[in-house]
């Protein structure tokens, strides 16, 4: 009889028994070595799928060995607890190759290494390549063209998302009670592949759980101990999308562009963040960037052009160091969840590397929070420049981080300046949060939008303005406290404000009794006043009537007439502002307006 030792590839990826099936093999003795098998016995001990499949495989072996007049034996001596540590440097392929030259058989396997090792040792060998057809993975079945992932439990229908992210439904895919055979069945399939193919790659391998990366599938499988029972879950891309299929504004895109090198994309699970993150990637290596990415697993859909990185050792610090070293442009980092993530991806922002980041968050400031503690917070604008929110598979808010030293929104007094990140919605730049140290904590504070004043504070503001209306019409008054105020009025008239020395404001503040910051309007103060209300004129008996639109019932607004202020009034519950014709108010409107294209009426909260 012919004799053939066998290695542990070509044991767990079926090739023996299929050999032997077709004939191929027959009338010889087959030696397993003790090695494989205590490694195999070793891998199923540690609830690794490789080495329940080797032992099957044994099992069948042996089954078939009758038939076929195979004689299957095992030789050689236990694996050492030496061995055993040395076996990722090649000890037990070592031990193979010698066990082939004592018996003088002929060696099979599917490890090119292995093959080889004994060719070089002058050993017969035969390399026995395992070929999988794609067509018949057994979970390719699962799917259609709307089908985002399927989900395979023991004792339990297969279940399928179908739809887009946002709009999918768990759909029962069949009546039928999946199996704990069935399933291991469909695990043996992809695992083979995953050694194998090219395409393929065990991205993950614990006791209990595996991840394999094959195409642009990303499978978990999952058994006890990690889980209670037998589950595959495997997930499916359905869409590729380009920026230009997103709603993003000419703003947003000149930002991507020019500015944006500290990007964050947040959502919720399943929101659309890392189909985003695969659309700026292509988007960048379209530009004639370079473009990386940082993956675990590696699943992003990016131009073949675009080199994806997993960890190095197990880490993405180690990855960094590689990444450094080949300058790319642009790095994509998916999945940004551990406290070493975070100092990785600052660390490379800091380096002057474009970052792209996927952090899972409920809200964009979630994502914000999610980098406080885990960096200075004095690096955070430096690290972030732009963060997008992602629900439903578009783009919800997008905010805007920048360091500033200022006295915080709310306190007054100079003294407390500080530095402050402001972040600021992108859309239309208006401030809404806040981030600063707060006595030994960093806080983040929203900043309360602009509100209708009230009471005895209308009253005081009323009368600021009025004073200040002498020097500009269109003056603005904001309340800091019971004795500070802000006036912001048009830059030409600072000066006689002022006075000379100080002197005219001196005065001023005795009048009033007040502190009073004298600034001059930005676009944001000036724009509250650049567009006046429509609306309609008519008269009753007793009253002028100006009527503008119901929603700015209750709001306080400004009348002018030919930019000259006459009063401010209260807008009635119908959109109506009533002058009695008696008043002096009215009389002086009628003096001074030659029609209504004369009269203006400005929002002074809005």
């Amino acid at each position: 009889m012919s004799k053939i030792v066998v290695d542990t590839s070509v044991i767990i990826n079926g090739q023996l028994i299929a050999q032997i099936e077709t004939g191929s093999i027959k009338n010889s003795e087959i030696i397993i070595p003790q090695a494989v098998f205590d490694e195999l016995q070793y891998q199923a001990s540690s609830k690794k799928e490789q080495g329940f499949e080797g032992l099957e495989k044994i099992l069948k072996l042996k089954e078939l060995s009758g038939s076929y007049g195979l004689n299957v034996v095992l030789k050689g001596t236990h694996l050492s607890t030496d061995d055993i540590k040395l076996a990722g440097s090649g000890r037990i392929d070592a031990l193979i190759t010698d066990m082939a030259k004592q018996n003088n058989a002929v060696l099979y396997t599917s490890d090119n290494v292995q093959h080889l090792l004994a060719k070089a040792e002058g050993i017969e060998t035969v390399f026995l390549k395992f070929i999988v057809k794609e067509e018949s993975l057994e979970f390719l079945k699962f799917f259609d063209a709307e089908t985002m992932s399927v989900h395979l439990k023991e004792n339990q229908c297969p279940l399928a998302k179908k739809g887009k992210p946002g709009s999918f439904l768990l759909t029962k895919l069949s009546d039928d009670i999946l199996s704990r055979d069935y399933l291991k069945f469909i695990s043996s399939q992809i695992l083979d592949i995953a050694n194998v193919s090219d395409s393929s790659t065990l991205e993950i391998s614990k006791t209990g759980a595996s991840v394999i990366q094959h195409g642009d599938y990303r499978v978990a499988i999952t058994h006890p101990p990690f889980s209670e029972s037998f589950e595959i879950t495997i997930v499916h891309p359905i869409v590729k999308l380009s920026l230009e299929d997103y709603d993003i504004s000419d703003e947003l895109m000149e930002r991507f562009s020019d500015r944006a090198e500290g990007i964050v994309i947040s959502g919720a699970p399943g929101s659309g963040k890392s189909t985003l993150a695969s659309g700026l990637a292509n988007f960048y290596q379209n530009k004639g960037k370079i473009v990386k990415t940082f993956e675990s697993p590696r699943d992003l859909q990016v131009d073949p052009g675009i080199t994806q990185y997993g960890k190095l050792d197990g880490s993405f610090d180690n990855s960094a160091d590689i990444l450094l070293l080949v300058r790319p442009d642009y790095t994509i980092f998916d999945e940004i969840r551990r406290r070493e993530d975070f100092i990785t991806f600052a660390d490379l922002r800091l380096t002057g590397v474009g970052m792209v980041g996927v952090v899972h968050a409920n809200s964009p400031l979630d994502a914000i929070q999610r980098f406080i503690g885990k960096i200075e917070l004095g690096l955070i604008p430096n690290v972030l420049d732009t963060v997008i929110f992602l629900k439903d598979g578009r783009i919800e808010k997008v905010y805007d981080l920048e360091l500033k030293v200022k006295v915080p929104s709310g306190m007054t007094e100079s003294d407390l300046a500080r530095p402050v990140i402001e972040i600021r919605n992108f859309a239309d730049n208006v401030l809404e949060h806040e981030i600063y140290t707060f006595g030994e904590e960093n806080v983040i504070v929203p900043v309360a939008k602009r509100v209708q004043k009230v009471g005895i504070e209308k009253l005081a503001e009323d009368k600021i303005r009025e004073t200040f209306k002498r020097y500009d019409s269109q003056a603005e008054v904001e309340i800091l406290s019971d004795n500070r105020v802000k006036v912001f009025v048009d830059e030409q008239y600072i000066p006689s404000i002022i006075g000379k020395g100080g002197s005219n404001i001196n005065e001023i503040e005795k009048f009033l009794k007040i502190h009073i910051d004298v600034i001059q309007k930005d676009s944001d103060h000036s724009s509250r006043m650049t567009n006046d209300l429509p609306f309609t004129f008519s008269e009753s008996k007793t009253a002028l009537l100006l009527t503008v639109s119901r929603e700015y019932a209750s709001m306080h607004a400004d009348i002018f007439v030919n930019d000259k202020y006459v009063t401010s009034v209260r807008i009635g519950k119908k959109g109506q502002i009533k002058l009695p014709k008696r008043s002096d108010v009215a009389r002086n409107l009628m003096n001074i307006a030659s029609s209504q294209d004369d009269i203006q009426i400005f929002l002074k909260d809005f």
